[in-house]
């Protein structure tokens, strides 16, 4: 990393009404707190935006120019990553749609963080013209992905790149996940069965990291 470049992060964050609530603020304050404590944290800058809809994000993309994005919320797969209206109801944003705005920022951004449930094919859409993006392949639980946050971007905030904080915060899902926590950040919550000799953390609970294919 370039010690002398300044880097900005993000947090777009939306939990619309009839969608189960999730610790949202948690997250973000987490990821501030874990960058302010590593060595290159002064040499991250957040900015945040609650309650996004699709032209808030559109706006803060313009105004903030940032080099990561961090989208932390509900997803649903095929179906759409989950904004508010007006109303602050459900509006969701097609993978194509996502596609062609990313694709109007593709010189500045580095890397699409999308921390909720279903967004594997979200990111693979990003990634067509963003370098990384990040996305879950399944439901995520919401423990799970904050811890994963904090994991990513306190590996960031030590010097490590994208590729090796990824695997940072894939680490601290196993060593940092609470048992007892049940919510999901799909639309509404679902229930979380933990067997015998079953590993809290499944396979496909993990986040999936996608490249660019001509990404250096």
């Amino acid at each position: 990393m370039n010690e002398l470049e300044v880097k900005t992060i993000l947090i777009l964050a939306a939990n619309p009404q009839g969608t189960s609530r999730l610790r949202l603020d948690k997250e973000a304050r987490e990821i501030e707190d874990g960058l302010r404590r590593s060595h290159l944290g002064d040499y991250f800058q957040i900015e945040q935006r609650w309650a996004s809809r699709p032209r808030d994000v559109y706006r803060a993309l313009l105004d903030v120019e940032p080099q990561i994005v961090h989208f932390c919320g509900h997803g649903e797969g095929q179906v759409g990553l989950v904004l508010e209206d007006d109303t602050g109801r459900v509006k969701l944003v097609s993978r194509e749609a996502l596609s062609k705005l990313f694709e109007l920022f593709a010189a500045r951004i580095e890397c699409v963080l999308l921390n909720a449930c279903y967004t594997e094919v979200q990111a693979d859409a990003i990634v067509e013209h963003i370098n990384y993006a990040i996305g879950m392949r399944q439901a995520i639980r919401d423990d799970l992905a904050i811890a994963f946050s904090v994991g990513f971007y306190k590996g960031l905030g030590e010097g490590e790149l994208i590729d090796i904080a990824f695997e940072s915060g894939c680490r601290a899902i196993q060593f940092e996940v609470d048992p007892n926590v049940m919510t999901c950040r799909k639309l509404t919550s679902v229930g979380w069965t933990k067997k015998a000799n079953t590993p809290v953390v499944q396979d496909y609970q993990i986040p999936v990291l996608k490249k660019r294919a001509n990404s250096i």
